[in-house]
Formats: C-alpha cells, sequence, structure tokens
C-alpha cells in the first residue's frame, strides 16, 4: 500500500504529465524518429540514424520545448479550461501556477542547453520557437484565421528542425508537409468548435464565433476537399510503399468526417469529429513505417 505522502506525489506527478501532455511529446518523438529514419535520411544506416547525438539532442529539444509550450499554454488558458475541459482541469490545478511557470523556464533553459550542443542556429531556432510559442498563447490564440494558422505551423515547427539538419530539399517532404498541415489546420479549427463555450466565455475571438458554426463548416470542407491534392501526389506520383494504405483509409475518414461535420451541433458530436482527425494524425505517424517494411533488416 501506497502511504498517503507518497500518493499525494503521484497525484502530482499525474497532474504535471497531464499539463505537459506527455502522451503527445512522445508520438512527436517517435514522429521526428521515424521522419528521420524512413523520409529525411532513406540512404543512411540505420544505426547512424537512431544513435546521432545531434539528433537525440534536437529531439530532447523539441520535447522540452513542447512541454513547456504546454505549459504557458495552460497557465493562459486555465480559467477557459474550468469550462471546457472540467475534468482535466481539477487534476492540472493540483500544481500551483508558480510551480507550473518554474518548471516552464527551466524547461526551456534545458531546450536551449540541448541546442548549443548542436550549434548556435539550432539555439537561435528554438529560441525563435519558444518565442513563437509564448507569443501564440499570450496573444495570437484569441485571434480568428491568424491564431488558426499559427498554431497550425508551430504544431510542424518541430519536423523543421531535423529537417533543416538533414538538409534534404526533396519535394516528396514538402507533399507530406502540406497533407499533415492541412489536417492540423483541420484540427485546430474543430478543437475552436468543440470549445464555443469556453472561448465566448473569456472572450476568445476564435474562427466559429466570430463568423459563425456554418463558416467554420465550409472552410473545414475546403480543408479537406484541399488534402485530397497532397494525396493524390503521394499516392500516385511518390514510391511511399505500403503507405499507400494510410492515405486510402484516410480519404475514408474524412468522408466519414465531412458526413457527421454537417450533422453536428453538440460538443460531444464535435468532439468525436476531433478525436477523428487525432486519429488520422497518429496513424499517419506510425503508417511512416510502412514506406519500407524491411528497413529494420536491410539498413543494420
Amino acid at each position: 500500500m501506497l502511504s498517503r505522502r507518497q500518493k499525494y506525489i503521484l497525484l502530482k506527478f499525474f497532474s504535471m504529465f497531464s499539463v505537459v501532455r506527455g502522451y503527445n511529446i512522445l508520438v512527436i518523438v517517435v514522429a521526428q524518429y521515424l521522419t528521420s529514419i524512413y523520409i529525411l535520411a532513406p540512404e543512411r544506416p540505420l544505426g547512424s540514424v537512431v544513435f546521432d547525438l545531434n539528433l537525440f539532442m534536437l529531439v530532447l529539444a523539441t520535447g522540452a520545448t513542447i512541454a513547456g509550450g504546454y505549459i504557458i499554454n495552460n497557465f493562459y488558458d486555465s480559467e477557459k479550461d474550468l469550462i471546457n475541459r472540467p475534468i482535466k482541469s481539477r487534476l492540472d490545478r493540483l500544481v500551483s501556477q508558480n510551480t507550473k511557470l518554474s518548471f516552464y523556464f527551466v524547461l526551456n533553459f534545458l531546450a536551449a542547453i540541448m541546442a548549443s550542443y548542436v550549434s548556435f542556429r539550432a539555439v537561435v531556432f528554438f529560441s525563435v520557437y519558444i518565442f513563437g510559442i509564448w507569443f501564440y498563447s499570450h496573444k495570437l490564440k484569441k485571434m480568428p484565421f491568424i491564431g488558426n494558422l499559427t498554431s497550425a505551423v508551430l504544431t510542424i515547427t518541430p519536423f523543421f528542425a531535423i529537417f533543416m539538419y538533414y538538409k534534404n530539399f526533396e519535394s516528396v517532404i514538402f507533399v507530406h508537409a502540406t497533407f499533415l498541415f492541412l489536417i492540423i489546420s483541420m484540427r485546430e479549427l474543430t478543437k475552436d468548435l468543440e470549445n464555443i463555450k469556453g472561448d465566448l466565455a473569456q472572450n476568445y475571438q476564435t474562427i466559429p464565433i466570430a463568423y459563425g458554426e456554418k463558416v467554420s463548416k465550409q472552410m473545414l470542407t475546403v480543408l479537406a476537399l484541399l488534402t485530397l491534392v497532397p494525396a493524390y501526389l503521394l499516392l500516385f506520383h511518390y514510391a511511399i510503399g505500403y503507405m499507400y494504405l494510410f492515405f486510402y483509409l484516410a480519404i475514408v475518414l474524412l468522408v466519414a468526417f465531412l458526413i457527421m461535420l454537417w450533422r453536428s451541433q453538440t460538443k460531444i458530436q464535435y468532439l468525436i469529429l476531433h478525436n477523428i482527425l487525432k486519429f488520422i494524425i497518429l496513424a499517419g505517424v506510425f503508417s511512416i513505417l510502412l514506406i519500407d517494411v524491411g528497413v529494420i533488416l536491410n539498413r543494420i
């Protein structure tokens, strides 16, 4: 049996893990490594990528920066989250705001230290990234269009760190990035539909509040149709191995998403739509393995 103090420490740990969304960071770490192995450095031996200390430092710096980003976002959104996510908010509040801010500065400092191991340019990159996350959380997220665009850009920014590290400028990389950017943009707008009540209470001028749900649904429909362009290019103009299965699945899910979207009116319905997009992103990360199923055997 755990003592009372041990239970208290465990609750604090889970609270902090919830604040930094540790599960999301783990997915991003896996995504960065899979992207490096299969897309950015496909010709390099597997070991030289997996055990590359510079890449490891970039991934750690990314994880620390994103964790800090979630903390500062949670700090500014604490009142809104009481309305939109009351259960999660109660767990998050087990850690004081002062403690969260202390962790925020420590994580950003560690990110800069780890980036400095790679190069001065990496330090500049992560410094700008850290500032961008703070500025988004403090100001930009309350603005329609700008907030959504900034959020989507910040979400894919970690992949530019390893993209610049490998200096691989093949067009297939930009097509993959475009597909991911569009799906993330859809997720951000769907999240705004889901969180209308809390955003309205805190005077956030999101697209659904400023222009209405109908316009938001029209924009989501356009974004969904635009995803067909990079999907088509990846399916018929690039060698993506068995990853074609993912894109066919994604198209089916996006059709289902649009059908459900125009019938949705409640928070729970928008939450389901949000989860469909999250599943597409998560499935996309692990489907990178399908680009070359024999990579583990062939590149050791």
